[in-house]
């Protein structure tokens, strides 16, 4: 029996839909749909993924099938 991933922020434990990671060198953040189980990763609920903002001078890459956007901060 799986069971569902939560939201990692506190306080929330809703339903995760992605999946957030990050890599200094590249300076790149990386939304990925949350099945694919981005090993050291953080569950994100809905709400906190849309809200994610990266330093200045990162980019954020929303690989998210419905969601996909790159944007460079």
């Amino acid at each position: 029996m799986s069971r569902t991933p939560r939201c990692a922020r506190p306080g929330c434990g809703a339903a995760a839909e992605a999946t957030l990671s990050y890599d200094y060198a590249s300076r790149t953040v990386w939304l990925d749909p949350a099945d694919r189980g981005v090993e050291g990763g953080w569950f994100l609920c809905p709400t906190h993924a849309a809200n994610v903002r990266a330093p200045v001078g990162w980019a954020v890459d929303d690989r998210r099938a419905s969601n996909i956007r790159r944007l460079a901060v």
